[in-house]
């Protein structure tokens, strides 16, 4: 019987001995996430229900009964999704060596030449894609229990590092001209980058980024509809999503192709360009807004430190488009009007925020997305 193993360990050479010690054993594995606190973590393994469990101290048995995975699967991972609800999404070892060998001939990456950095958590795609793309096609890499700024940006010239995978609050922490290729997933990044920057979309359920600077990678396909939703469909996909019961939910539908959510269009270059979550979407006086584009020119604002915009139901114009700012430091903070004419300056005026929110911190998940459910906006005004 095939079992899934959760490993309850922080990045580092013993987290991936585990993990190449379950697959050589036919199973499958599940990254816990070390930030989560104890109750969080017991949560997610009575959802997964792992025959065993590996910690820094060892294996422990945790149920015996729990239902075998299939011949296939290579890892469970936690995702939270748009919703906040965890879903637990089953990728195959086929899924997973699709996706790495199709990163690596994107980048071009020889494992004679080329080393990776592992920094981001484990338990998202983000960091644990780049051990499993390490593993699959033999290239070197480093895995460390988390970013550290000097770590990092010093890792080119200590470790030899020539990839890495970040997220743009990483990013903006170190210089990324040393390494050979770095891939920024997470959240939409605004700000211009070098040309050794690649911005990546996908998701959980898509085995990672597949979209690599608005092009797919090798073997992947998207469509647009007429109506802008986005739909993916290749060998990345995962199998589905794990009930409690061990049965296995497709994520794609019967033709093959994954909903994903999100709204885009290709734009001239035949790139894809995504617009953000449907239901991200600000519908202010019958006009639509997309909060990524309203973030892009107010996050150039010199007194916006950081920004999320959102809609807020307002009796006039049935969405009221909400800016939330963190102001830089030792300067005044921005005015509602200075940052509505900020914005009139480059988009229609519909698209200017009609209510401003100033704080200390904007929340965000584990890959650096803005977490808009959690942003509070009061009822008055500031």
């Amino acid at each position: 019987m095939r079992e899934l193993v959760a490993l309850d360990l922080p990045g580092g050479p013993a987290f991936v001995r585990a993990l190449q010690q379950a697959w050589d054993g036919g199973d499958a594995v599940f990254p816990l996430d070390q930030r989560l606190p104890q109750p969080a973590r017991r949560q997610l393994l009575d959802a997964a229900r792992p025959h065993a469990v590996v910690e820094a101290s060892g294996p422990t048995t945790w149920e015996r009964a729990a239902p075998p995975v299939a011949d296939d699967d290579a890892v469970v991972v936690a995702s939270s999704g748009s919703t906040g609800a965890p879903k637990l999404v089953v990728h195959t070892h086929t899924g997973v060596a699709a996706h790495a060998w199709a990163v690596h001939q994107h980048l071009g990456v020889d494992p004679a030449t080329d080393r990776w950095l592992a920094c981001l958590p484990l338990a998202h795609l983000g960091g644990l894609g780049v051990v499993l793309r390490s593993i699959v096609t033999d290239t070197p890499v480093d895995v460390v229990p988390g970013f550290d700024a000097a770590d990092v940006a010093t890792a080119p010239a200590e470790r030899g590092t020539t990839l890495v995978s970040l997220v743009p609050t990483a990013l903006d922490r170190i210089d990324p001209e040393p390494f050979r290729w770095v891939v920024l997933g997470g959240s939409a990044d605004p700000t211009d980058r070098p040309a050794n920057v690649v911005r990546t979309y996908g998701l959980t359920e898509t085995g990672g980024g597949v979209v690599y600077d608005g092009v797919p990678l090798p073997g992947v396909a998207v469509r647009v509809a007429d109506d802008g939703t986005i739909s993916i469909a290749g060998p990345t996909l995962a199998r589905g999503l794990r009930a409690d019961d061990g049965t296995t939910v497709p994520v794609a539908g019967a033709d093959g192709w994954l909903a994903t959510g999100d709204l885009g269009a290709w734009d001239d270059d035949g790139r894809l360009v995504v617009h953000g979550r449907a239901d991200d979407l600000i519908v202010t006086g019958g006009e639509n807004v997309w909060p990524a584009t309203v973030e892009a020119v107010l996050a150039t604002h010199p007194a916006v430190a950081e920004v999320a915009v959102l809609g807020r139901p307002d009796p006039a114009w049935g969405s009221a488009v909400v800016a939330v700012v963190v102001p830089v430091p030792h300067v005044d903070p921005p005015t509602l009007e200075h940052l509505r004419n900020h914005v009139r300056a480059r988009l229609p005026a519909y698209a200017a925020p009609r209510r401003l929110v100033l704080v200390e911190a904007l929340p965000r998940t584990a890959l650096g997305k803005v977490a808009r459910a959690a942003l509070v906006v009061p009822d008055r005004d500031q």
